[in-house]
């Protein structure tokens, strides 16, 4: 934890009971550590301090919108947005669709595939979806009530590794207050109540490969027809078993492109 002043900064080594955020920023609730090799009594760190969070305020507003939306059928987990959005693969059976401030989303997802990849190096097995979203919930909730945005939405598929994880498909959003919710369709951005009303719609669980792809493109589309802060190409995922399959669809010409994993 790295503790700034007026005079310059110190270090700080902290060991924690559980590890919240290791390497990009403070840790959370009561930390018991060592200041250059002398003790110290735990002590509730703020996350992040009062006087450093009010002090400055951005000069200008950060703009929010776009329109990321996810859902399960019986093919696996769809997961789309539109290009002024990302879709960000983590691993071969895992993307994060995000919606929020942009510098935030991209912070937070290079953190969660960097604990991710960690956790396989350490236990020589990948953590699951469930557990992969707690992690994420457990990182963000020290920033609630900042100016921290962030909407982040897992779509992955378990294999099952161990007896505790069920297999099969997944999908979960998690925002930056920390709260999480499992769900079968979730849409996220000023977008979403277009995107809604689509999925409402169209969506069943006995959906075909290609059924599935043509509601989330509409659906996308809808939303950018609608919302002026969503707009360009349809980014979309397909996660199966077998890992993920990449398209982003121009709308207007119908040009497909492909991407496997």
């Amino acid at each position: 934890v790295m503790k700034f002043a007026d005079s310059g900064f110190s270090s700080y080594y902290f060991h924690s009971r559980k590890r919240i955020l290791d390497g990009f920023g403070c840790a959370c609730v009561f930390l018991q550590g060592v200041i250059f090799g002398k003790a110290i009594k735990a002590v509730p760190l703020p996350s992040p301090p009062a006087k450093y969070s009010a002090m400055v305020r951005r000069p200008f507003p950060l703009s929010h919108g776009t329109t990321t939306l996810g859902f399960v059928f019986q093919g696996g987990v769809i997961a789309a947005a539109d290009t002024r959005a990302s879709i960000t693969p983590i691993h071969s059976h895992l993307v994060v669709t995000s919606s929020g401030s942009g510098a935030d989303c991209m912070l937070w997802e290079r953190i969660l595939a960097r604990e991710i990849r960690l956790y396989q190096l350490r236990h020589r097995r990948r953590l699951s979806i469930c557990g992969t979203a707690k992690l994420l919930s457990f990182m963000l909730h020290p920033f609630k009530g900042t100016e921290v945005c962030v909407a982040l939405t897992l779509c992955g598929w378990d294999k099952g590794v161990t007896a505790s994880t069920n297999s099969g498909p997944k999908l979960i959003y998690v925002c930056s207050d920390g709260a999480r919710l499992q769900g079968d369709v979730f849409s996220v951005g000023s977008g979403s109540p277009y995107a809604y009303g689509v999925l409402d719609r169209e969506l069943r669980w006995c959906l075909s490969k290609e059924e599935a792809i043509s509601l989330a493109r509409e659906a996308v589309f809808r939303a950018t027809h609608r919302d002026a802060y969503s707009g360009n190409n349809v980014d979309l995922f397909h996660i199966t078993a077998q890992g993920w399959i990449g398209y982003m669809y121009y709308y207007r010409t119908g040009a497909l492109f492909l991407c496997c994993l």
